[in-house]
Parts: C-alpha cells; structure tokens; sequence
C-alpha cells in the first residue's frame, strides 16, 4: 500500500524525525549544545511526513461520474 499511493517520501521523514528526536534526547542528556536544533528538524520531519501522508488523501480522484464517491486511486493505474 505505501508503495501503491507513493508514500516512501512520508515513511522516511518519520523515520528521520525518530531517529533525529533518539539523538536529541541523548545530546540532551549529555548536556550538548545544539539539542534544540535537532530537537527542531524532529519536529519538523514529523510536520513534513504527516503533511505527506496527507496527500493522497487531499488529491484523491473521483471515480463516481457524480462526483459523491471518491476513492483512493493509485496514479499508476488505470481503472477499468
């Protein structure tokens, strides 16, 4: 499915924000300076890969010629 909507982008921007707020906490606990900047791109990788996962949802095609039933439909694919 993730490959199917294209949501690669989104897995890996919440996968950098974990492991980014992982070395924040340990810069934190060690009294290094610059743990609120990568405190920061944390936060922002999680903004970003939320906003992502969004996407196909906002841009969804509308399969019903009415327009009342939308679905998710790959790009890739044809619909038959």
């Amino acid at each position: 499915m993730i490959k199917v909507l294209k949501l690669q982008k989104a897995v890996i921007a919440i996968v950098i924000g974990i492991v980014a707020l992982i070395v924040a906490k340990i810069m934190s606990s060690r009294h290094i300076s610059g743990s609120t900047f990568v405190l920061t791109l944390a936060g922002i990788c999680f903004i970003v890969g939320a906003l992502l996962f969004l996407y196909p949802i906002l841009f969804a095609k509308k399969v019903d010629p009415d327009g009342k039933k939308v679905e998710l439909e790959p790009v890739g694919k044809e619909s038959e």
